[in-house]
């Protein structure tokens, strides 16, 4: 039997490439996919094939992730439950498309990954790994064995002479990847309880940013973000370099009590620097360049897009529906958005469309005007409430 492992490099994934080995005497193929999440990647093909695996597949997956995830997401406005920039949910989907490329080109039986049986990540590889073969076989070890937690997996690890990661203990668990950096789990696991000191990797503590303001234009051509104060750059670059910005001025920490797919209310605390950023500089061009109902429209459905990402549903044919929208409306948003990032804060201080500006200074103006005869606002008004007017005289003669 042959099974690629979405494989980390951290204690769980070692420990179930062994497993796998020991309890399906499989030929395990170790596929860790680079969303940008660090310095874990280039150690991962060594710890791979030290633990047995017979193959060590690393792949740069991160302007995949970039352009085919995380820009149409900001082109839907997508936010979850009011917060969550929904980095870990957009990058699953990713790594596991790169996972089936691997397993169909290896000539795999099995796919595995480490998510636990609580989580959402388990749906989200799933239901991803279903739409791209219905027929793969998944194997998901915390479903199956007997090992009930990190205690377990470190005996299990040194019983069997596994490598496993050196490393500080820490009171909680991390993601990362080039959107994010996520946080649960441990200590996070009481709603009261502040995040641990010296937790955020991305962003420094508010308190401690600079006292000056910085200010940065952020450029769009039909929804996707093109450049950084004039200077165009690539998906990845862009994104990096609003990380650098906002995560300087401690931009983008969030801490939720989440509705999980499973059914569960879950902590998590996030950090989003450069898609915090993205996300006020889009609503800004688009605040300019969208008609009213179009962008009540797609406001509505937001949610709705958002919880299909958030629920793994990344390659329903739904998700792809709205997508489509999603991106028809985005054709008119081109402009820049000019931003002031201080301590925490993102405050949109400009906007401008070259081609696509709806906003009329003539109409909008307090002084005089040959645009706009302001009598006209009294047949307006009277129309609009007429129902009001009718339903108001019903009640008054019944003595309400």
């Amino acid at each position: 039997m042959k099974v690629v492992l979405a494989y980390s490099g951290g204690l769980d994934t070692s420990v179930i490439l062994a497993w796998l080995r020991e309890e399906y005497g499989a030929e395990v193929i170790a596929y860790t996919a680079d969303v940008g999440q660090g310095e874990e990647v280039s150690e991962a093909r060594e710890k791979a094939l030290q633990t047995g695996a017979v193959e060590a597949v690393v792949e740069d997956l991160r302007e995949e992730f970039v352009v085919d995830a995380v820009f149409p997401a900001l082109r839907a406005n997508a936010v979850y439950e009011g917060y969550y920039l929904l980095g870990t949910s957009l990058a699953r989907p990713i790594i596991t498309r790169g996972l089936m490329r691997v397993a169909k080109s290896r000539g795999a039986d099995a796919i595995a990954h480490g998510a636990t049986g609580k989580g959402n990540d388990q749906v989200r590889f799933e239901l991803s790994a279903y739409a791209i073969d219905p027929q793969i076989k998944v194997i998901a070890p915390w479903r199956e064995w007997k090992l009930k937690g990190r205690a377990d997996l470190i005996r299990y690890a040194e019983s069997r002479s596994i490598p496993v990661p050196v490393t500080p203990e820490r009171p909680y668990s991390m993601d990362a990847n080039l959107l994010h950096v996520s946080y649960e789990g441990g200590i996070l696991e009481d709603p009261w309880a502040a995040p641990p000191p010296g937790m955020f990797r991305m962003t420094t503590d508010p308190e401690d940013a600079p006292d000056q303001p910085e200010w940065v234009t952020v450029g769009f051509e039909r929804g996707n973000p093109v450049s950084v104060d004039g200077q165009r750059l690539g998906p990845v670059e862009l994104l990096q370099k609003l990380n650098e910005l906002g995560g300087r001025h401690g931009v983008g920490r969030v801490d939720i009590v989440e509705n999980r797919f499973v059914g569960m209310k879950s902590r998590g605390v996030y950090e989003t620097p450069g898609g915090t950023i993205l996300l006020h500089a889009h609503r800004a061009v688009e605040s300019i360049t969208l008609d009213r109902e179009v962008a009540h429209l797609r406001d509505e459905l937001v949610p709705r897009y958002a919880e299909m990402v958030y629920n793994g549903f990344w390659f329903s044919p739904e998700r792809q529906a709205l997508q489509a929208f999603m991106d028809e409306v985005q054709k008119r948003v081109n402009g820049e958005a000019r931003l002031k990032l201080y301590k925490g804060s993102v405050v949109v201080e400009g906007r401008r469309s070259d081609r696509y500006d709806l906003y009329d200074r003539a109409t909008v103006t307090f002084e005089e005007d040959d645009v706009y005869d302001q009598a006209d606002a009294a047949g307006f008004i009277r129309l609009n409430a007429l129902r009001l007017r009718k339903l108001a005289e019903q009640r008054l003669g019944e003595g309400e």
